[in-house]
């Protein structure tokens, strides 16, 4: 049955735990760490732009004066900027919620991290990826600590391009944005799967907003007038805000009912808008050869290994 009646004020109380939050800057990201910081935990935004984390940490408190806040910079598209955060992270704070939200999309040619990365692959999952090995020694351990990977509707036309990652050869900016959310729901299952056979009590789910109205999209200030057009009109007919959108997120994180391995989204036609519920994972993504074959993969590329 749909959740259709959750909403942020069906959060439980988060007092006394802490957050993290990738991408808390904007869209999805900062809507879930509004409703979180609302609900009372310690939320760090994890941002790129920590001018930018200062401002929204400024006007969530605005709005909620007792809000507990912290801004730490953070480039998921970098290996070194993910080394520091965590490093810092490590040394301050037990960590009860990692929301990893932070991405971008429609990126129109091909560009690299300073890693020698596909621009998307690096920011939207190999940096979760290592982010979160690197965390794991400092997640509370307990069954209320939740792992949470922001996937989406595009996993299921993705595949991952084992032999090409990085797409040296034929990029094409949907093409790369689908293998990273499908690669971040692999991801989430996978470390689902490893965290039951290490007998550890933290769960780890993944979540999708829909088709939310967010700018994830940003980079697609530069594609054509008639393609943003085209993509506000879809947004316009089907779509929802983006504080709809957090609601799965939100769900997986906080629900009592969210189970690990859980993939959450909205309930409406499509799954492309309404209140949260189990979302559908297709096929592919539960293939547990290929999830192995994209860890060991993101292990060789990161050089991040997971303490489990």
């Amino acid at each position: 049955m749909p959740m259709r009646d959750w909403t942020s004020a069906d959060i439980p109380p988060q007092a006394g735990r802490v957050a993290l939050v990738t991408g808390a800057s904007s869209g999805i990201g900062y809507e879930t760490a509004l409703a979180l910081a609302r609900a009372g935990a310690r939320v760090v935004l994890a941002v790129r732009d920590p001018a930018k984390g200062a401002r929204v940490a400024a006007a969530i408190t605005k709005s909620h004066p007792a809000a507990d806040l912290a801004v730490q910079e953070l480039d998921t598209a970098r290996l070194g900027s993910v080394q520091a955060s965590a490093a810092a992270l490590r040394s301050k704070y037990e960590i009860d919620l990692l929301i990893l939200n932070a991405g971008i999309a429609a990126v129109p040619t091909r560009e690299e991290s300073e890693d020698g990365f596909e621009r998307q692959l690096a920011t939207n999952y190999l940096g979760h990826f290592a982010l979160t090995g690197l965390l794991l020694p400092v997640l509370r351990p307990s069954p209320d600590t939740r792992i949470v990977a922001v996937a989406s509707l595009a996993h299921r036309s993705g595949a991952i391009h084992f032999d090409d990652p990085h797409w040296r050869e034929g990029y094409g900016p949907q093409k790369a944005y689908r293998q990273t959310k499908l690669a971040m729901l692999m991801f989430a299952l996978e470390l689902e799967r490893r965290l039951r056979r290490a007998g550890r009590p933290e769960r780890a789910l993944a979540a999708h907003p829909g088709l939310a109205l967010t700018d994830v999209f940003r980079r697609g200030d530069r594609a054509g007038p008639i393609q943003r057009m085209a993509g506000r009109v879809l947004f316009s007919l089907v779509g929802q805000s983006a504080a709809r959108g957090a609601l799965p997120t939100l769900y997986a994180a906080t629900a009592p009912e969210a189970r690990g391995g859980g993939y959450y989204g909205p309930a409406g036609l499509w799954e492309a808008r309404g209140a949260p519920k189990p979302a559908r994972i297709f096929p592919h993504a539960l293939d547990e050869t290929d999830s192995a074959r994209l860890w060991a993969m993101s292990e060789a590329m990161t050089g991040v290994r997971f303490e489990l």
